[in-house]
């Protein structure tokens, strides 16, 4: 039988994501480079240049033409929750990671946050990738991993 090249794609391993995202400083740095590749840009007049401050422990951009201001989480699945980057990027690493679902238990073990933490954040997560699929459906050569169909006849040879 031949080796499944779906099986054994390239992926993360989790002390490689732990070194690329193991503290709040490389999240934030990665997720600003996500949200704004090209640099800032106001989401209300699309001006490019905005001042930075801090309120609490979240940092924000004002933005130097019409002074709106936004946070790097604003508009995003994270925009109302307390977690810290580092929880939300294990949390995406081990939803995408799992073959099988992981569980909310199992997630509330792996990041140390309460059950309802981690039943809400993965079902937030799940939705954010069901909406980003939304309008893709699969189509042409699709191959399935590890799919057991059919099974025993009873009584039959």
């Amino acid at each position: 039988m031949a080796i499944n090249g779906i099986q054994f794609q390239k992926g993360l391993s989790l002390s490689a994501f732990l070194r690329e995202y193991g503290t709040e400083a490389q999240c934030e740095e990665a997720f600003i480079k996500a949200r704004w590749p090209c640099g800032f840009i106001c989401p209300c007049c699309a001006h490019d240049k905005a001042y930075e401050f801090k309120r609490r422990a979240l940092r924000y951009r004002q933005c130097g033409s019409c002074r709106h201001q936004t946070s790097l989480r604003a508009g995003t699945v994270m925009e109302h929750g307390r977690l810290p980057l580092t929880k939300w990027y294990l949390a995406i690493y081990l939803v995408t990671q799992s073959k099988t679902n992981i569980a909310a238990l199992a997630l509330m073990r792996q990041l140390g946050v309460s059950w309802k933490a981690a039943w809400l954040l993965k079902h937030k997560l799940m939705e954010v990738m069901a909406q980003r699929e939304a309008d893709r459906p699969l189509s042409g050569d699709i191959r399935v991993d590890d799919a057991y169909l059919g099974g025993e006849r009873v009584g039959k040879r």
